[in-house]
C-alpha cells in the first residue's frame, strides 16, 4: 500500500481529450455521411461501432440542424410496394463554398456545393512575376466574381472561400509567411481577403490543397497515409497521416523542396543553396537549358516556352537536353526516396505542370529511387502521375472551405445540444 499521495505525478503521455484520433461522435457521423454519399443509418452504426439509437439520435440533429438529409432510394430486386428505403445524405443546397488557387502562372477557381459537387468552375492567364498585396486581393475578387457569376450566383450566397498560394503558409494564423506571387513577407492573407470579400477567408499552401484534393475526390480517399509531390515553378509536398494533413508544429512542415540536396550547391529561389528544387523546378530546368545549350539570345522568353523547346529537342535524341532532364530526374529520385526511407507512405502521387515531361519519371529515374530506398525485402511505394490542371488545386481550396464550414457549424450543434 502506497504511503503517501502527495506531490504524486503521473508518467507517460499527457492526450487531449478529443483529438483527432477520437472525435466527436457527431463528427464521425457527419463526416462517414458525406464519405458515403449516401448510407443507411443501420450502416453507418455498423461501421462506426455504435448503437443505432444513438445514431438515431445525433442523425436526427443533424437533420434538424439542415445538414444532412433523409433520401428514398430503392431496394435493389423489391417491388414498388411496401415501405421503401431510407437513406442519409449531405443536403448539397445547405452552403456553397468557393476554391482558388493563386499561381505564377494562372489563377483558377471552381464553385462547389455543401456535398462536394462541381457547380461552376473558371481560369485566368497573368503575368509572371511577384504581386503587391493590393494587386493579389484584386485577382481574388475578381475570379471570384467571374466564377460566381458562371455559377448564376451572388458572393453572399457562398458560405466561405478556400485559398491556396506557393510558398510558406501557417494556414492556422492566416499567414503566408512568403510566396513567389507576393512581393511582401508576413501578409494576414486570409483576413485581408475576408475584409475585402466579405467571407470568411481560409489560406494554405498549395500543395498542401493538392493533398486535400486527392483525399477528397480523388486516389487518396481509402488511404490512411500517402504523399503528394508538385512540380510546376517550384517543388511542394502534402501528406496525409492518420486520415489528417500533416503541416507541424509551426504548420509549414514538408517543404520537400527545399530539403537540401547538395551542399553549397545551385541557387534556389528561397535565397539558399542546393535545394532539391533548384534541381527540379521549371526555373531550374531553364537555368541549365541556357546555359548547357548556349541559349543567351533566348533571355526574353518565357519559362514555358524555353522549357517546351528543351522537351522538343529531347524528344528528338538532343543528348545535351536529355542530360538535362536525367539529372533533375536522379535528383527527384533521391527526393522521393527521403520521403518513402522517412514516412513509408501507401502512395506517392506526383502532380503539376510539370508532370508532361515524362523524363523526369522515367524508368530510369524510379530505377535510381530502387538504389536509393532502404532494402526491405518489401514491395517499393507505388507512384502514380497526376497530370491534372490548375483545377484540382482549385478542388483542393474547395475542400480547405468545406471542412471549416462544416467543422464550425458541428461545433455550433454540439453547444445547441449541449444546453
Amino acid at each position: 500500500m502506497s504511503e503517501a499521495n502527495e506531490g504524486r505525478k503521473g508518467v507517460g503521455p499527457l492526450i487531449p481529450p478529443l483529438t483527432e484520433s477520437q472525435r466527436p461522435l457527431r463528427q464521425q457521423i457527419f463526416e462517414r455521411v458525406r464519405a458515403a454519399g449516401l448510407i443507411p443509418r443501420v450502416q453507418v452504426a455498423k461501421e462506426l461501432g455504435v448503437s443505432p439509437a444513438s445514431v438515431t439520435t445525433i442523425t436526427s440533429e443533424l437533420i434538424d440542424s439542415g445538414l444532412i438529409e433523409e433520401v428514398t432510394t430503392a431496394r435493389d430486386g423489391e417491388s414498388v410496394r411496401g415501405r421503401p428505403a431510407v437513406a442519409l445524405g449531405v443536403r448539397a443546397s445547405a452552403h456553397r463554398v468557393a476554391g482558388m488557387k493563386i499561381s505564377d502562372r494562372e489563377h483558377t477557381a471552381v464553385i462547389v456545393d455543401f456535398a462536394g459537387k462541381l457547380i461552376a468552375d473558371d481560369a485566368v492567364p497573368r503575368r509572371p512575376g511577384p504581386m503587391t498585396v493590393a494587386e493579389l486581393l484584386e485577382a481574388v475578387e475578381s475570379l471570384l466574381d467571374r466564377v460566381c457569376a458562371k455559377a448564376g450566383l451572388a458572393r453572399a450566397d457562398l458560405s466561405a472561400v478556400g485559398l491556396g498560394v506557393p510558398g510558406y503558409v501557417d494556414s492556422l494564423e492566416g499567414m503566408v509567411l512568403w510566396s513567389s506571387v507576393l512581393t511582401d513577407r508576413n501578409v494576414p492573407v486570409a483576413a485581408e481577403a475576408a475584409r475585402r470579400l466579405g467571407l470568411p477567408v481560409w489560406v494554405d499552401n498549395d500543395a498542401n490543397l493538392v493533398a486535400l484534393a486527392e483525399q477528397w475526390f480523388g486516389a487518396g480517399r481509402g488511404l490512411s497515409d500517402f504523399a503528394v509531390v508538385t512540380i510546376e515553378h517550384g517543388v511542394g509536398m502534402g501528406f496525409v497521416m492518420n486520415h489528417r494533413l500533416y503541416r507541424g508544429t509551426h504548420r509549414v512542415g514538408m517543404e520537400l523542396g527545399h530539403t537540401k540536396v547538395q551542399l553549397d550547391g545551385a541557387l534556389c529561389r528561397c535565397g539558399q543553396r542546393g535545394c532539391l528544387e533548384a534541381y527540379v523546378a521549371d526555373y531550374a530546368l531553364a537555368r541549365e537549358a541556357a546555359t548547357a545549350l548556349n541559349w543567351g539570345h533566348k533571355d526574353g522568353q518565357s519559362i514555358g516556352v524555353l522549357l517546351e523547346s528543351l522537351y522538343d529537342r529531347a524528344k528528338a535524341g538532343n543528348a545535351t537536353a536529355r542530360s538535362i532532364f536525367r539529372r533533375a530526374g536522379r535528383f527527384l529520385a533521391v527526393g522521393l526516396s527521403n520521403v518513402v526511407n522517412l514516412f513509408d507512405p501507401a502512395l506517392i502521387i506526383l502532380s503539376g505542370e510539370r508532370m508532361r515531361y515524362d523524363y523526369l519519371y522515367a524508368a530510369e529515374t524510379l530505377a535510381e529511387m530502387d538504389n536509393l530506398v532502404i532494402n526491405t525485402g518489401r514491395a517499393r511505394t507505388p507512384i502514380e502521375i497526376h497530370a491534372w490542371g490548375d483545377l484540382l488545386w482549385a478542388h483542393g481550396a474547395a475542400a480547405l472551405a468545406l471542412s471549416a464550414v462544416s467543422e464550425s457549424l458541428l461545433a455550433q450543434n454540439r453547444e445547441m445540444a449541449a444546453q
